[in-house]
């Protein structure tokens, strides 16, 4: 058994570009069978699935940020399968790894929109939220993102082989092959949860120091920001420092320098350019001249809505760019659908898709499901119904591309953006037949809750696809059991969602919810008749088309432009840590040993942090809440923030270090 551990490793073209005539062999022959689907990893990936979508629920209602959840969850799948002394289990953790990550995609999907519900239902009580309009949009949404996923996987994950560097793929199959081969991984995670989770819990529970640190701690930085709009901000968190380590330091400086340019540019620019003026023609409630307002009303008014424009435009610039991988996948998927189940029965192990007629029957049932849900328990009008599900089929399947190619790149997906162009466009379309006011700001969010979820899923699962093609699992059978995890994460989002609500009030502000803020004000002028700042959205989108002309990443900085400063910062931080332990060392094994080592803590950060936050909100709804606010408004306990997290910054730092025993 030793030496076949031994044996387990990736094949040396695993990551380049195959030579003429080479075929990448994976990991597990694809000649042979192997457990993957069983009683144990089912049992494992639903577990995996409900902990880490609440989790996920409440940081990226925090933050803004909902992390990939497939790398800490396959150092657990890992860990308990060694402690359960299982034999070959490597396709056993893929496919608890497969299951469970639908837990972040599925969340992504549910919070950058659904929240705005909540939000808008302050205002307009007539906007219901429900468990049920929650549960649908996120499963619906889910299930047509793995229908329209599958034509795009032998594109993908086979023929660009060594063209995309797939980084999360990379990092969870690496952890897997690990585990196969004995190693104890989940060490270091475990003990960074334990730090990680207490930290954010001392603070989210008892309030022991601030979550923030400010220029506003000192007197010339209160001036700064009362006379010229200047104001610095960083979240002092464990799971954003760990967030920022794992996006990195080129994306992390991107999407930073987004942030930098609204808050320090822009901001202090239209202060200066209009002191006296009362910028309020899109938006009515705006009573204050700008010039007296705080920077953070300034954001929330004016720079916001040019980040939404960089955003949509970075999705219409990202489709363009798509558009020959979405006719070369589907030319493909015809083909195949014309060769018959034979064909399929021909296809090696690994090579095995759901059969593409069941994926085109599965799509039109799923359509016609989300048309009836429309209809009967969004809309209530047939017209309105019909309008809908023929904008949400459209446009989910022409993001699919966009989603699962930014994965494929940089690791991350830039849903929040295209969904905020697809508000945009369903706001303006629905308008147009008739659909206004409350009801028409419900139709538009549920719709763009099934498209943000659809795109969200479509872009984890070609990781898992990828970890499977890697590693040599049946992408059949992954397809398969993703439903099933979808299901589960759809079902404890929801019930997560409206427990957060009932402990923070979306509407109080508490729980950042910056997506679903963005959207409820994309949403909000368009459906009221008042109209949109189309003329900050323009700005908006000419900078994403100036920065894609001079080739800086448009989606990211735009990003930047419309999540507060506050959650940038810390991406910096993590992103710049990530540079300092990896560049350390002369020996390039030593830093690469330092960057892996540095990954696990930093997954343990966002673990712990995000699992605590929620056992903290379950606290506080059942009425305990210590925290004086009084203390958090001295400014002291600001400098015991900034100490604190000087402490966890030195720690994640030493603990990169390699044991000694290695």
């Amino acid at each position: 058994m030793e030496n076949e551990k031994e044996q387990v490793q990736l094949p040396e073209n695993a990551f380049r570009e195959l030579k003429e005539g080479e075929e990448y062999q994976p990991v597990m022959s694809p000649q042979k069978e192997y457990p993957e689907v069983n009683a144990w990893s089912v049992t494992w990936g639903i577990l995996m699935a409900v902990l880490f979508s609440a989790a996920a629920a409440y940081l990226g209602l925090k933050v803004g940020q909902v992390f990939e959840a497939a790398i800490p969850i396959a150092i657990i799948a890992v860990g308990v399968s060694a402690a359960a002394k299982r034999s070959k289990s490597l396709g056993e953790n893929v496919i608890i790894q497969s299951i469970g990550a639908c837990s972040g995609s599925v969340v992504a999907g549910a919070i950058f929109t659904l929240p705005a519900i909540y939000i808008l239902q302050a205002k307009y009580p007539e906007v219901s939220a429900s468990f049920i309009n929650i549960f649908m949009a996120s499963l619906l949404g889910g299930i047509l993102g793995i229908l329209f996923l599958i034509p795009f996987r032998k594109y993908f994950v086979k023929d660009m082989h060594g063209k995309y560097p797939f980084p999360e793929a990379t990092a969870t199959t690496q952890v897997l092959i690990s585990g196969e081969k004995g190693g104890s991984q989940a060490k270091p995670l475990l003990i960074a949860g334990i730090v990680g989770g207490l930290y954010d819990f001392i603070v989210a529970t008892f309030g022991w120091w601030n979550e923030n640190f400010t220029s506003r701690v000192v007197g010339w930085g209160q001036q700064l920001a009362d006379n010229a709009k200047l104001v610095f901000k960083v979240n002092t968190g464990a799971a954003v420092l760990g967030l920022g380590y794992i996006v990195g330091l080129k994306y992390a400086f991107i999407i930073c320098l987004g942030s930098l340019a609204v808050w320090w540019i822009i901001v202090p620019g239209l202060a200066l350019l209009f002191p006296t003026d009362i910028l309020n023609q899109w938006d009515p409630s705006i009573t204050t001249a700008v010039g007296d307002m705080t920077p953070e009303q300034i954001f929330k008014a004016y720079g916001k809505s040019i980040g939404i424009g960089g955003i949509a435009m970075a999705g219409v610039i990202g489709i363009i760019k798509s558009w020959g991988i979405i006719k070369s996948a589907v030319s493909l998927a015809g083909k195949e659908m014309k060769g018959g189940s034979s064909a399929s029965k021909d296809q090696i192990r690994t090579q095995r898709d759901i059969a593409f007629r069941i994926i085109a029957i599965g799509s039109i049932v799923t359509i016609i499901i989300t048309f009836l849900f429309f209809w009967f328990g969004v809309m209530d009008n047939l017209l309105f119904a019909i309008v809908g599900i023929l904008l949400v089929t459209i446009i989910a399947f022409l993001f699919t591309t966009v989603a699962a190619n930014a994965i494929a790149i940089v690791g991350s997906n830039p849903v929040s953006g295209m969904t905020l162009m697809t508000l945009i466009l369903a706001s303006v379309v629905m308008v147009a037949v008739g659909l206004k006011g409350p009801g028409g700001m419900l139709a538009a969010l549920i719709m763009g809750g099934v498209v943000c979820t659809a795109l969200s899923v479509a872009g984890s699962f070609i990781t898992d696809l990828k970890i499977g093609y890697w590693l040599g699992t049946t992408p059949k059978k992954q397809e398969q059991w993703k439903f099933l995890g979808v299901l589960v994460s759809a079902a404890t989002v929801g019930g997560v969602m409206i427990l957060l609500n009932k402990t923070y009030d979306f509407a109080s502000g508490e729980l950042a919810a910056p997506q679903a803020n963005a959207m409820a004000a994309v949403i909000e002028p368009l459906m009221s008749g008042v109209g949109a700042p189309w003329l900050l959205y323009g700005i908006g989108a000419l900078i994403a088309i100036i920065l894609n002309w001079f080739k800086v990443p448009a989606l990211a900085f735009a990003l930047g432009m419309f999540i507060p400063l506050e959650l940038n910062i810390p991406l910096l931080v993590g992103g710049a840590i990530n540079w300092f332990v990896t560049t350390r060392s002369n020996d390039k094994k030593v830093n690469e040993e330092r960057g892996e080592k540095g990954t696990l803590i930093a997954s343990g950060f966002i673990a712990g942090g995000a699992l605590m936050g929620v056992v903290s909100a379950l606290l506080r709804f059942v009425g305990f809440n210590p925290i004086n606010e009084t203390w958090l408004a001295n400014p002291l306990s600001e400098a015991l923030s900034l100490a604190a997290y000087l402490l966890l910054i030195t720690y994640f730092i030493i603990a990169t270090r390699p044991s000694k025993e290695s």
